[in-house]
């Protein structure tokens, strides 16, 4: 796979700007002080210092709304107390949360989207995909969007507990279930689709170290390249390099530096291409890893120190060699529009065909246009969308070259309606 990268991280898309970014900025699943082991809470953290900058919700205590969003139906609930609902209609909500908050259960598996402002996350022994919007003001709001666990798997057998989760470089969020016999695929846009893309399988030179093994390989985070591959970091400090299309998990090694009692729960790429550690069972704070030589460095934290069990950053390891790789004059800046409305996958392109998809976009004649970034035209195609959710298949006769291409489409009167990047790989 010679090119994969988080599409929006060279996109300048003003709505987001202000949510975007500190690039030492995570967000962290946290206990509610030094002995508690209930990873409830969401907290943002400083990832140079490991330090606490603001709390965004407290379970039991911040008030929030709560959206299902295949039912289309909110509850409004209070912070302290019972919950209190403010409609009558809301059984299968009251149901999913049991009058609790949307973290009761426990959380160990979180996944920040900076492209549309969304934290999501599963809580433990449901299955469920959750996300809290980040741009919301107020109070928080979180979001339903249905399961990630396959019909008729027990969500609460502890081997399919999700405990890992991140945004790769394609913009899809994936997840992995403990014992690895699941890795799933969620889009994150308006329209979000969750596939089961089966095992992660052992690679040959792993010698008896399996991905698959309780001891050594269940729980820890999840973090992605900006080439399309994921790296596991499990509770025990092993750490394995997953190829998302082949599923196959390759040992690196073991993390060094760290405390026999430091489980490894929580993991994100900082703006220096080192991974930032945390421990959902230990109180010594977080720790650096150099993943050239997996080398562990304690952060210095000073103020209260909570227990993590999952961390999410928006960075995307060795993001700055891809961009010094490809050149500035190869990444023009193109605000993406109409995201919400059309889609474009997959992305990135590996074959010689792929799909446009229109959703609840008016009836009539639209352009669907392929350049390089130079704006050389690769393909273009003239559709009539009759109705909505219409997908148009897209061939390419003669494959170009592997890297970043400019998709656009436009209307009758020659109006973008949507532009966006598109990674051929």
């Amino acid at each position: 796979m010679k090119l994969k990268f988080l599409l929006s991280t060279f996109i300048a898309a003003s709505s987001l700007t202000s949510i975007a970014q500190d690039a030492n900025k995570a967000y962290a699943i946290t206990g509610k002080a030094n002995g508690s082991f209930n990873w409830t809470d969401i907290r943002e953290i400083d990832m140079a210092t490991g330090k606490v900058v603001n709390t965004i919700y407290e379970e039991g205590k911040t008030p929030f709304s709560f959206t299902n969003n295949t039912l289309k139906v909110t509850a409004t609930l209070s912070g302290d107390g019972p919950m209190t609902f403010t409609q009558n209609s809301l059984t299968l909500i009251a149901n999913t949360i049991s009058g609790g908050g949307p973290t009761q259960s426990m959380v160990a598996a979180a996944a920040y989207d900076s492209k549309h402002g969304k934290l999501f996350f599963a809580p433990m022994r449901s299955g469920e995909l959750i996300w809290l919007d980040v741009t919301a003001k107020n109070q928080p709001k979180f979001y339903t969007e249905g399961q990630l666990l396959v019909n008729g798997l027990d969500a609460n057998d502890e081997a399919n507990n999700f405990t890992r989760m991140v945004i790769g470089a394609d913009g899809n969020g994936y997840a992995i279930t403990n014992d690895a016999n699941h890795l799933v695929q969620f889009t994150t846009g308006k329209k979000i689709v969750i596939t089961d893309l089966g095992n992660l399988v052992d690679d040959q030179s792993n010698k008896g170290m399996s991905v698959h093994n309780k001891c050594s390989s269940w729980g820890g985070d999840i973090i992605a390249d900006a080439y399309g591959k994921l790296y596991l970091f499990t509770a025990s400090h092993n750490v394995f390099k997953i190829d998302v299309d082949t599923r196959i998990a390759t040992l690196l090694g073991t993390v060094t530096g760290l405390t026999g009692t430091y489980t490894v729960n929580g993991a994100a790429v900082d703006n220096s291409d080192n991974v930032v550690i945390s421990s959902a069972n230990s109180f010594e704070g977080f720790y650096k890893v150099n993943l050239k030589d997996l080398s562990a460095t304690k952060l210095e934290t000073t103020g209260q120190v909570f227990n993590a069990s999952d961390l999410a950053s928006s960075n995307l390891l060795y993001a700055s060699e891809m961009k010094n790789t490809l050149g500035s004059a190869q990444l023009p800046k193109i605000e993406a529009i109409g995201n919400d409305m059309i889609s474009v996958y997959p992305n990135p392109v590996t074959g010689t065909d792929f799909k446009v998809s229109f959703d609840r976009y008016a009836s009539g004649t639209y352009n669907i246009i392929l350049t390089d970034v130079q704006g050389r035209l690769i393909i273009s195609k003239q559709v009539y969308v009759k109705v909505s959710s219409q997908i148009e298949p897209m061939h390419l006769a003669v494959k170009p070259a592997g890297g970043i291409y400019l998709i656009k489409v436009t209307d009758s009167n020659k109006k973008a309606v949507f532009s966006d990047k598109l990674v051929i790989d």
